[in-house]
């Protein structure tokens, strides 16, 4: 019997080495297994329901592709708690081609089951290669710290100077204002933008219109921040917090051969034309169709499709005649997952938010957001306006009305009041009147009071943040006819304020009453500044007339009062200029409310494009005319961080931080003269040294010709005085009525 050392047998199967076979027939693992994927965070549930949710799992799958037979396997296990089997809350499907099972996971990642259960959607390969993990630690590498661009940076100007964009030919320009001077360029691009150019409401983004989407630019170098790839957008829209971007295209999404790939889209948004956008991630958040009317055809477009609370929280549109949808964020799923059914409900509009509901938002009193809408009458129903807070969907005040062919809901800046203008017919219908219901909205109970016009309102405008309002009314029967051969609207343009209560034994009741009536007018337009207090009554887009009229509601509370003004409301609206600008357009005041440009766009109007900056109080600082010229929009700018006791405090300081500024100015002034001197002066040079050489080439000349040389030896001596003399132009004499 031969002898042999039994220890060197292997003891197991564990102690076989199988290396050399392992290396001689290994598969990359990602070979055969590109087209399985793990699906995490499925319900749990017991072996009675496991067909149930394999059911719903292949109904979520199937757009994504062809999942092969017997191609969901869910991994069971008996419960520790309850002794049955159960699923283990993850499960594997396999499709036919590895592209099927990337678009799964691009299209169903994080896609919502339920309001609990977000799938999580991996490539099988990933797991085994995630899960590889090294013994030894390796610290990672250090990025380097790449600092971004500030995007409010224009907010610290020194001479708090605000930016506009203009828009002319194909070239996109950033411009300071310089009051009397040309505007100084930041930033210019040629074909920056195919349509035209949009800014965000707080001014930190500036959207460009492309072919293939959207792109927001911001920072001094005005870089390109994020692009929204939306083919064929026309229309967007920003959130008042600018955390949302709303868009649409006439073209509904297609996902083309490939299914989407390479794109934001799935097969939940083929055919839509609306998609919300994540701003910061650059997200499609969810897609819309565009409405649609009780006989399935495409309504008119009216933008904003989706109306916005004024916290972002949510998002609202009118199916008209239906219903109200009302949307929460970020979510973006219904408000307790259904409409609000609403029979022959028209409009709605949020109502704005007031100073302390902005600063207290946490409160939950705030959490209740409100808005208004109306319908019209139906059957023998008769018409009603409805205030309806979000999202409990209670009903706080609801008015009925009468006689009713249309109503126009105005809310003012801080929420205190909505006035809802009704149109009404006479008794024969032949003509309408309006009538003004204004809601006391922070009042017990809400109040209404109704002030009778007995014209047609043809505008109406809030002060912003204020408790006074102007409106046109024109009785004029060529209203709402093609005017022809040069016929303009004659307009009443009246002014009403809040009355307040006297003091006294039970106070009385603020009304609101008319301050003053302006006859015999041409105004179509209302402007008033974001400051309140200064106004523009403007006629835009008239053949003939192109009238700009500067008035000031306080002009005597300010200084020295007239006698008799404290009693007299009226005594306190002045006129402050009359000015004319041929072709005007468009009126747009800057945010601080100091200036306002009026400009005449190619888009409306094609002779002597351009535009002026006015003062508030009417005075031209300058204007230009420009050929081509499409848009010109200031850069807005988002509330100011100053507390009301800080801003009361820089008013009670206002004189002496007014010697800082009129300094500033005249150095600004001055600087300026100095650059006209240094100009002319350089002006002299060139003329002086072109004489020099002239008279030198004529002197060799005539000594040539045998003409005797003219000397002109005093030239040496001759001293330039620079003398500045002032003309009177033209003087206007204005009398007072």
């Amino acid at each position: 019997m031969l002898g042999f050392d039994v220890s060197r047998l292997p003891q197991t199967e564990d102690d076989i080495d199988f290396s050399d076979i392992e290396t001689k027939y290994q598969v990359p693992f990602e070979e055969g297994f590109d087209t399985i994927i793990v699906v995490d965070n499925v319900p749990i549930v017991d072996e009675r329901k496991v067909d149930k949710l394999l059911t719903v799992i292949k109904k979520i799958f199937k757009n994504a592709g062809e999942i092969k037979e017997n191609g969901i396997n869910m991994p069971m296990e008996i419960s520790s708690e309850t002794g049955k089997l159960t699923s283990r809350g993850y499960l594997f499907i396999e499709f036919e081609t590895p592209e099927q099972a990337s678009l799964a996971i691009k299209n169903y990642d994080n896609y919502p089951m339920d309001k609990t259960h977000y799938l999580a959607v991996n490539r099988f390969t990933d797991i085994e290669k995630y899960s590889q993990i090294e013994e030894e630690y390796k610290e990672p590498e250090e990025e380097k710290f790449i600092e971004k661009e500030h995007l409010r940076s224009w907010l610290t100007d020194p001479q708090a100077r605000d930016q506009f964009v203009l828009y002319r030919g194909e070239d996109v320009s950033i411009f300071w204002n310089r009051k009397t001077e040309p505007p100084e360029e930041v930033h210019k691009r040629v074909n920056w933008t195919e349509t035209y150019v949009q800014w965000s409401p707080l001014g930190t983004y500036l959207a460009t219109f492309h072919r293939q989407g959207i792109a927001l630019w911001g920072g001094p170098s005005w870089n390109k921040i994020i692009r929204f790839v939306h083919p064929g957008v026309m229309l967007i829209d920003f959130s008042p917090n600018e955390r949302f971007l709303v868009t649409w295209s006439n073209e509904p999404i297609t996902l083309g051969t490939n299914g989407g790939l390479g794109t934001p889209f799935g097969p939940e948004d083929e055919g839509n034309q609306i998609i919300i956008w994540d701003v910061l991630t650059g997200n499609l958040l969810r897609s819309f169709p565009s409405s649609t009317s009780t006989d399935g055809t495409p309504n008119k477009i009216t933008w904003p499709m989706f109306k916005w609370s004024p916290s972002d929280k949510y998002f609202a549109r009118v199916t008209p005649g239906q219903m109200i949808s009302v949307y929460e964020t970020p979510s973006m799923v219904l408000v307790e997952k259904k409409s609000i059914k609403i029979e022959g409900v028209k409009d709605f509009e949020w109502a704005p938010a007031s100073d302390k509901e902005k600063h207290n938002s946490s409160d939950k009193k705030n959490q209740e957001k409100l808005l208004s809408y109306w319908t019209p009458e139906i059957d023998n129903q008769p018409a009603r306006v409805t205030l309806l807070n979000i999202p409990s969907k209670e009903i706080v005040r609801t008015r009925n009305l009468v006689n009713v062919k249309d109503c126009k809901m105005h809310w003012q800046s801080n929420g205190d009041f909505l006035c809802v203008k009704i149109d009404r017919h006479t008794k024969t219908k032949k003509s309408t009147f309006a009538n003004l219901e204004i809601f006391r909205v922070r009042e017990k109970d809400i109040p209404v009071e109704v002030i009778e016009v007995k014209d047609r309102v043809i505008a109406f405008a809030w002060e912003p943040k204020g408790e006074r309002f102007a409106i046109i009314t024109t009785n004029d029967p060529n209203y709402g006819q093609p005017t022809q051969g040069g016929v303009t609207l004659r307009t009443n343009v009246s002014f009403y304020c809040l009355e307040k209560p006297k003091p006294g034994k039970g106070g009385g009741t603020a009304n609101f009453k008319l301050i003053k009536t302006l006859e015999k007018k041409t105004s179509n337009a209302i402007y008033w500044s974001p400051r309140g207090r200064h106004v523009i009554l403007a006629t835009l887009r008239s053949t003939t007339v192109f009238d700009l009229e500067f008035w000031d509601l306080d002009f005597d509370t300010i200084g020295d009062q007239k006698e008799g003004s404290k009693n007299d409301s009226s005594a306190s609206i002045q006129l402050m200029s009359t000015q004319e600008h041929y072709g005007v357009t468009d009126v747009e005041w800057d945010p601080t409310g100091r200036y306002v440009i009026t400009s005449a766009s190619i888009w409306r109007y094609s002779m002597e494009n351009g535009y002026s900056l006015w003062d508030f109080k009417g005075t031209q600082l300058q204007k230009q005319l420009l050929d081509n010229f499409k848009q010109l929009l200031w850069r807005p700018r988002p509330k100011s961080l100053l507390s009301d006791e800080d801003k009361k405090t820089i008013r009670k300081n206002l004189r002496e931080y007014s010697k800082t500024f009129d300094a500033e100015d005249a150095l600004a002034q001055t600087s300026v003269s100095k650059e006209l001197l240094a100009h002319r002066r350089r002006l002299i040079d060139e003329w002086n040294a072109w004489r020099k050489r002239v008279e030198k080439e004529l002197a060799e000349e005539r000594e040539r010709a045998g003409v005797p040389i003219i000397s002109r030896k005093d030239d040496d001596n001759v001293e330039i005085i620079e003398e500045w003399i002032e003309e009177v132009v033209d003087e206007i004499e204005e009398i007072e009525d």
